[in-house]
């Protein structure tokens, strides 16, 4: 029989950090839900490219911005921007960053568990 879980972001499994931003994994059954923050100069192609070995973000998102805003640039040439309460599907390819002071803050139940590591 299945048991139910009970997890916070105070006590994360595991967090990884990179320049300007880092995320925090919970594992919740077979899942991960993240949780990144991402310091107001984040950009992912200056960022966290050095450390993917990828031309654009590979991952896919599905996540809920919390605080703060990002800038997204598409591959395709889309561009879009998520702020507080914004729900976002961002499939791989992308880059992204920070627009403003205020650090940006999101949770993410797609793409954190191998974010920010070589592919």
């Amino acid at each position: 029989m299945a048991t139910g879980q009970i997890k916070n972001f105070d006590s994360p499994d595991g967090t990884t950090t990179f320049q300007n931003g880092k995320t925090d994994l919970v594992h919740l059954g077979d899942g991960t839900v993240g949780k990144i923050t991402l310091q107001p100069g984040w950009r992912w192609s200056e960022n966290v490219k050095p450390i993917a070995k990828t031309d654009w973000c590979e991952v896919r998102h599905v996540g809920i911005t919390l605080s703060g805003r990002l800038h997204v640039v598409m591959s395709t040439g889309e561009e879009m921007e998520v702020g507080p309460g914004d729900l976002s599907a961002l499939p791989p390819g992308h880059d992204a960053w920070v627009v403003g002071n205020e650090p940006y803050v999101a949770l993410d139940w797609a793409g954190m568990a191998n974010y920010a590591k070589p592919a």
